[in-house]
Order: C-alpha cells, then sequence, then structure tokens
C-alpha cells in the first residue's frame, strides 16, 4: 500500500513522502495514528494545505519570539537573597526565580526556555539565555544581590 507521510517518522522517511509499507501496516498502525494518509489525490491537496497552515503557524510564533526578544533586550532582573558568612547564599537561584523575576516585570517567559547550565549560587552579575524560539534567542542579566 502506498501512503503519505504526514511527519518525520523515523526508517520510513520525511513529511510528504510517498512510502510503499504493508497494508496491515499502514491500516492499523500509521493511518489511525494520523501519522499517514492512503496516497490519493485528494490526500495529497489536503496535506499541503495542513503544510500551509503549520508554516503560517510556525511563522506567526517566530515573529511573536522576536517581538519578545527585542523587549528583553533592555530588561534585567534583580533577586534578593538571603546570604551567610562570607557571602555565601542560602540555596541558590534556579530558572523559576528568574521567570518569576521577569513575571514581576509584566514579561511572561516559560521557565524552561531559560537556558541555566546550572543553579546561580553566588552573588553577583550573570548573563542568561533564554531559547525563546528554535531560531530565536535573548539574553537578559541577572543581578543576584543581598537581601
Amino acid at each position: 500500500m502506498e501512503i503519505i507521510l504526514r511527519q518525520d517518522y523515523q526508517n520510513l522517511g520525511k513529511t510528504g513522502d510517498v512510502v510503499k509499507v504493508k497494508d496491515g501496516y499502514a491500516r492499523n498502525y500509521l493511518i489511525p495514528k494520523g501519522i499517514a494518509y492512503i496516497a490519493t489525490k485528494e490526500n495529497k491537496k489536503r496535506l499541503e494545505n495542513e503544510l500551509k497552515v503549520k508554516s503560517l503557524r510556525v511563522e506567526k510564533e517566530k515573529m511573536a519570539a522576536d517581538e519578545l526578544a527585542k523587549k528583553l533586550a533592555n530588561v534585567s532582573c534583580t533577586i534578593p537573597v538571603q546570604v551567610g558568612e562570607e557571602d555565601k547564599l542560602f540555596g541558590s537561584v534556579t530558572s523559576q526565580n528568574i521567570a518569576d523575576a521577569l513575571a514581576a516585570q509584566g514579561i511572561k517567559v516559560d521557565r524552561r526556555k531559560i537556558q541555566l547550565e546550572e543553579p546561580i549560587k553566588s552573588l553577583g552579575i550573570y548573563s542568561v539565555p533564554i531559547k525563546l524560539h528554535p531560531e530565536v534567542e535573548a539574553t537578559v542579566k541577572v543581578w543576584v544581590v543581598k537581601e
């Protein structure tokens, strides 16, 4: 049976490829899971429309990420922390703390997009990268100060 892949699939091909597979594999697995369509002219047109809609959505997301990156370029956030002897932090500053500080300034960023390699454990000024989109990255200055 010939099918058209709706998405990239390991060992079969990329989105839009026409692939020949066994009937049972197509009918029982690929088609019900939404991975493929049966190869017909109507389904080829359907897939083209889906890809157009998807590309428009991705483009909108990228534009929104660009706008947010421009906002973040001028933003710095201050995070007050408790310190002990020799300015040693109690705990650490995590991506959640940075996301909360940005939210207090009116900028919503998902904490999973903040690219901290490891939590901040000392006072100072840090440049923290934020991956807003696969093609868009911004940097925020984070000031960790005594409370």
